[in-house]
């Protein structure tokens, strides 16, 4: 096999789960070939570089064998090399980080579950509830004086 479809080769190599998203992704150019957005029917060779951009990470591939059919976790390190750069991989940390607070433009309102612990998180818990500085704490500042 010289020549491989790049959204059979995406899903054989398991960067996406159905061949339909993989196509889909083609469809939106967040797939490059060698720097150029490819349609689902590009041909790709061995020793392309693939580049998918998964907002908001670009994660980089390098083709070393090809596939049109499914493989299993342990066999796709034979048909690709990840490339991607470490600065992309401090982005996707650091979205982790973030969580809700940050939310990107276009996803919505926020759940109910989203807006439960954005009050929970600004809220100040620690005095609600009757709280009463004096009595739940005992500090007898008496003894400090003492020891002086």
């Amino acid at each position: 096999m010289e020549e491989v479809r790049i959204d059979k080769w995406l899903w054989a190599t398991r960067i996406f789960k159905t061949r339909t998203i993989a196509a889909d992704a083609c469809k939106k150019g967040r797939i490059a070939v060698n720097g150029t957005t490819v349609k689902p029917s590009r041909m790709i060779k061995r020793n392309d570089t693939i580049q998918v951009r998964k907002p908001p990470v670009t994660f980089s591939f390098k083709v070393l064998d090809l596939a049109d059919k499914r493989m299993g976790a342990k066999l796709v390190p034979n048909f690709m090399q990840n490339i991607t750069t470490p600065d992309q991989y401090e982005i996707l940390e650091m979205n982790k980080i973030s969580g809700f607070v940050n939310r990107a433009k276009g996803l919505g309102r926020p759940t109910k579950k989203d807006r439960r612990e954005l009050e929970q998180f600004t809220s100040p818990d620690f005095f609600a509830d009757g709280f009463d500085f004096d009595s739940d704490f005992d500090f007898d500042f008496d003894d400090d004086e003492e020891n002086d």
